[in-house]
Formats: structure tokens, C-alpha cells, sequence
């Protein structure tokens, strides 16, 4: 399994909204993240909106990204979320996610 960790950043002004959603994620958009290889999905916010994702996957980080670009429903809950970050210039997060390099892991 490859780990991808990525950062992007919420607007300060949207925070409580960003977190509200991802408690009612739509269930066809996590079972589409699970078809395309997304496992241990997580991310983390800090209060001034620096938001830091982490997956694993079997393949790699575009592998995954290219899974879910053909997903009806991504398209969809990209559209709704785009409006939540800074940065992009109003596109979607999954076209503008920073991947990190790992330095480290501790097996």
C-alpha cells in the first residue's frame, strides 16, 4: 500500500460548515472513494483552516485521483464542496491537493 498524505486550505470562514458535512459524507461518494482504492481515509483540520488528508492505496496517489475523476457522484460533491477552500480559484479540491512526501514511517 502506497501512504498519501495532502494538504489543502478551508476557508476560516466555512470551518464549522467543512466539518459538518464530512459527518453526513453522502454514502455513494464513500462507497465510490472504497471502489477506487481509498482506505484509511482521514483528515484533520486545524482552526485556521490548514487541512491535512491521508490515504493509503494500492496503486498510487494519481491512480486514486484518476479513479474517482470518473465517478458521477465525485463530480458532484466536488461542485458542492469547491466553495469551501482558498486558493483554488473557485476549482475542486481533488484537482488542487499538495501531495507531501513522506520522510518517515514508523512500521
Amino acid at each position: 500500500m502506497k501512504r498519501v498524505g495532502f494538504v489543502l486550505k478551508v476557508r476560516a470562514d466555512r470551518l464549522e460548515e467543512y466539518r459538518a458535512r464530512h459527518r453526513a459524507v453522502w454514502p455513494e461518494m464513500l462507497e465510490a472513494l472504497r471502489r477506487n482504492g481509498w482506505h484509511n481515509y482521514s483528515l484533520f483540520l486545524r482552526d485556521d483552516g490548514l487541512l491535512f488528508g491521508y490515504f493509503e492505496t494500492p496503486e498510487s496517489f494519481q491512480a486514486a485521483l484518476d479513479g474517482m475523476a470518473r465517478e458521477e457522484v465525485n463530480a458532484r460533491w466536488q461542485d458542492a464542496m469547491a466553495p469551501f477552500f482558498e486558493g483554488l480559484g473557485g476549482g475542486h479540491a481533488d484537482e488542487g491537493m499538495l501531495e507531501l512526501e513522506q520522510v518517515f514511517h514508523l512500521d
